[in-house]
Formats: structure tokens, C-alpha cells, sequence
């Protein structure tokens, strides 16, 4: 009898064992794949019943909030002006994951279920309040981000601005936008049908044009063959250069021409300066020939090509909100060398990317992280974090920077008056890259940043699949953006 007890007894405890563990892979090892997986009702329950910080632009307006509903999920998320800050806020739907914008970046904060919330639960636990999540208070400027989204208008295109001695990002704009809203609405057919729609095409206003899109930079890039010259100590802005109305692609027989009669400079020679003023075409595919690919792709690796770059959050605040990696060919053989320095072939860059190029320049060479989020605060106002400026490398000297300053100047001065702006000094420059079959289209770019002398703002512009130089298509947005950043 006792061998049958024991044997009973064993078994049981087996049982127990089993039960122990099969508890514990469930409530730990897999609890964040069962809390995320949409069939998940009661998951879903508890997210959207709970009552959301609000995310807020720089100056207090709410770009997102939860409000109280007469149904099932008690919270309705809500987006003020949805299409303008929809590439920043991204969106929180009841069938889809929130996997873009500051709504997946900070999802934890935003919920109430961050550690750093735990007081916050435990008073509200007791007292009987209700569990509120953090409100996320971004750097994004209204103004600015209005005008850059009306410049735009119906066009294919994004624009950022990014503080220079910061890295904050006041605007970041993605057109065509969408509207979050319908995405967040409780009707789960409503929101599933929006979702279709707009996900569908590889032209979904779902992309952020701004961060996650690659685009070949045309001539912008040429200030980052500029400044790798500049780095080797045997280049200054007066240097003569090769150039010249054409230049054969190195092994082939295709002909590289020039864009302006000025590009081609005298007797096939062009100072820096004027190569860059006038985007000589055949001065800079020759240069960055000269200098060879690893010059060029170590600075422009020192921008930030080559590498995803994090916006915003952690994987303890949700889904990093990131930024495509811009890229630069290695090893690439002469011909496309010298295509990749005038910013075509295989040379790709998001506007962000090109943003913080203009950036360092205008920060004495010094390349900082750039950041969307000012602070976190709980419900009761307490400040959970704040967002200090960082620096990611310092990409360039100084007195390399105070030189692409000058000779960006001149892009304005010499060869585009129409950009300049009454009693504020600029430096810019355009860029027209060629796209699509047999190059019929172009998108149409410009970086730059001012005052020149004293460098607030710096911003880069893309107009996508456009038929005008990027001088046209681009640059009016950005003088309007500096324009009215500068009047504030």
C-alpha cells in the first residue's frame, strides 16, 4: 500500500512541478507576446480602457488626448489636427499595434505601465483615483510645423527643422499625411477598412517621408565631399579644382554636364567656392574621385550614413521611434564614385538625414542627436525625465564648418537670390536628383540654415517626383520655414 502512496504522491508533485512552470512561462517568460498578441481580447480591454497621457507640442497644444466614451473601452483616443502631426504622433487604433510616432515610442509611459509609474499606480490603487498614464511633451514648434505642412500642400515631399545647438526637432512633416483618427475610432470594421486603404501602395501616407524614406540627395551631398576636402588640410575655399562642361564617368562613355554655364568654371578649372555655389557637377564627381571612396564615406559615416538612427523611446518605453539608415556604396568602383559625391546612383539619405548634415555645419562641425521629446510628466505634473542635449560626433573641424558656411552662403548670394531673406543671412544649398525611367523626373532638394552668422535653425526639404529644380520645388518651403521660426 505504502509503494502505491508514494507513487501517488509523486505523482502529484510532478503535477504540481508542471503546473509551476507552465504558470511561470506564461506569466513571465511569454507575458509580453501574450499581452501583444491581438487576439488577446482582454489585453485590448485594458489598453484602451485605460486613460492615455496626452501628447503635446512645445508650446502646450495637444497633438493627442484621451477622452471619456459611453462604451466597452471607456477612452477614445482623439488627434487635434491629426494630418499636421501625424508623423509625430503616429497612432494608437484598436486593431493595430501602435508601431510608429511618439504612441509606440513611449506606448509604456503613455499607458501608465512604465516602471517609473509605479507610484503613480499605487496612489491611484489607494486612493480609488483613476490610473492615468504620462504626458509626453515634444519640442515640436505648431507654427513652423503649420507652415512647412501648408508649403507642401498636396505635394509628395517631407520637411524637418532641427534647433542647431540642441538637436531638438521643431518640425517634421510627411505628405501626404493621414488621418490618425480614423484609425482610433471603437469601430473595429471602420478602423480595419482605414487601415487597408491607407497601408496599401508603396506611396501609403502611413510612410514618414521624413524619417523612413529613402531619396537620392542630389547635389545637397556635395557639402559633405566639400568638407571631407576641406578635413584633409589641401583644399580651401579658393582651391582651383578640375571641372569643366563635361566629364566622362571613369571606364565608360557616358558624359556627366553641368546644370549652369557658371559650373563649368574657366579653362576647365573652378575655385571651391564657386563649385559649390554654382553645384558644378563635374567639379565635385571629379573631387570625390581625387579623394577616393573611403575619405567620403568616413565623413559622411560621421553624419550619421550607415546607421539607423534613434529618434526617440527604448525598448522599456515601447518601439524605438528610428530613422531609416542613410547609405554611401562601399568599395564602389570610379564611375560610381563619382556619381555617389554629386548624390546619385547609389547614395540614398532621408530628409532627417540631410537635416543633421545642415545641422553640423552649422553647429562648428558638431553633430547632435536628434530629439523629439522634451520631457515626460506623470498626472500629477511630477517631471519623470527630461531630454538633454547630446552629442553624437564630431563630424568636422571647425574651421571646416566656418568654410562650408561661407561657400554655402554663396549658394544664396551668387546663385539663388530668391531664397535670401531681408536682413538675415543664409546658407543653404539646392540639390536636383534624377529619378525614375530613363531620369524623367527629379526630386527636388535643399538644406541649409540661418542666421548664417549666428545659426539657429536648420532645415532640409524634399520634394518628391517633382519637375523643377530643387531650388524651385524646395527651396521657397524652406525660407518660409526660416521666416517664420526667426520672427518668434
Amino acid at each position: 500500500m505504502n509503494k502505491y502512496l508514494r507513487q501517488l504522491f509523486t505523482a502529484v508533485v510532478a503535477l504540481f512541478v508542471i503546473l509551476g512552470l507552465s504558470s511561470t512561462i506564461i506569466m513571465a517568460v511569454r507575458a509580453n507576446a501574450l499581452n501583444n498578441d491581438p487576439r488577446n481580447a482582454r489585453s485590448l480591454y485594458h489598453q484602451l480602457g485605460a486613460y492615455r497621457g496626452a501628447i503635446l507640442a512645445s508650446d502646450g497644444t495637444v497633438m493627442a488626448k484621451s477622452e471619456p466614451v459611453n462604451d466597452a473601452f471607456k477612452y477614445l483616443r482623439t488627434y487635434s489636427n491629426g494630418p499636421l502631426y501625424a508623423p509625430v504622433t503616429g497612432f494608437f487604433s484598436i486593431n493595430q499595434t501602435a508601431d510608429r510616432g511618439l504612441e509606440a515610442s513611449r506606448s509604456m509611459l503613455l499607458n501608465g505601465e512604465a516602471d517609473s509609474l509605479i507610484w503613480q499606480r499605487a496612489k491611484a490603487m489607494l486612493t480609488g483615483a483613476t490610473d492615468q498614464g504620462a504626458s509626453i511633451e515634444t519640442s515640436i514648434d505648431p507654427k513652423l510645423q503649420q507652415v512647412a505642412y501648408d508649403q507642401l500642400g498636396t505635394r509628395d515631399g517631407a520637411a524637418v527643422a532641427i534647433e542647431v545647438s540642441t538637436g531638438r526637432i521643431l518640425a517634421m512633416v510627411s505628405t501626404p499625411s493621414y488621418d490618425p483618427n480614423k484609425l482610433a475610432t471603437h469601430d473595429t470594421k471602420a478602423a480595419s477598412q482605414a487601415y487597408n486603404e491607407l497601408s496599401a501602395g508603396q506611396n501609403s501616407p502611413l510612410i514618414n517621408r521624413a524619417t523612413s524614406q529613402l531619396y537620392p540627395p542630389g547635389s545637397t551631398f556635395k557639402t559633405i565631399v566639400a568638407s571631407a576636402a576641406l578635413e584633409t588640410g589641401d583644399y580651401q575655399t579658393d582651391t582651383k579644382i578640375p571641372a569643366g562642361s563635361s566629364y566622362t564617368l571613369p571606364g565608360t562613355a557616358t558624359q556627366l554636364p553641368n546644370a549652369e554655364a557658371q559650373a563649368d568654371g574657366v579653362n576647365g578649372q573652378i575655385s571651391l567656392q564657386e563649385a559649390v555655389a554654382w553645384s558644378s557637377n563635374t567639379a565635385f564627381a571629379q573631387l570625390g574621385v581625387k579623394l577616393g571612396a573611403s575619405k567620403v564615406s568616413d565623413t559622411a559615416t560621421k553624419l550619421g550614413f550607415g546607421s539607423t538612427i534613434t529618434i526617440d523611446g527604448t525598448e522599456s518605453t515601447g518601439t524605438p521611434m528610428t530613422a531609416t539608415a542613410s547609405t554611401f556604396p562601399s568599395d564602389p568602383t570610379d564611375d560610381k564614385l563619382a556619381l555617389a559625391s554629386i548624390g546619385q546612383g547609389d547614395t540614398t539619405a532621408t530628409p532627417l538625414q540631410m537635416a543633421m548634415v545642415a545641422q553640423a555645419i552649422a553647429n562648428n562641425g558638431k553633430l547632435m542627436q536628434p530629439t523629439l521629446v522634451d520631457r515626460v510628466r506623470a498626472a500629477d505634473l511630477t517631471v519623470l525625465s527630461q531630454t538633454k542635449p547630446q552629442t553624437m560626433a564630431n563630424a568636422f573641424s571647425e574651421d571646416s564648418a566656418d568654410k562650408l558656411t561661407t561657400m554655402m552662403e554663396s549658394v544664396v548670394t551668387e546663385a539663388n537670390p530668391q531664397l535670401a531673406i531681408d536682413g538675415i543671412k543664409v546658407a543653404a544649398k539646392t540639390g536636383t536628383a534624377q529619378i525614375g525611367t530613363d531620369n524623367s523626373a527629379i526630386d527636388g532638394w535643399v538644406i541649409g540654415f540661418a542666421p548664417a552668422d549666428d545659426p539657429q535653425i536648420a532645415v532640409a526639404v524634399l520634394v518628391h517626383n517633382t519637375d523643377v529644380y530643387g531650388s524651385l520645388a524646395a527651396g521657397p518651403i524652406m525660407r518660409a520655414m526660416m521666416q517664420e521660426a526667426l520672427q518668434q
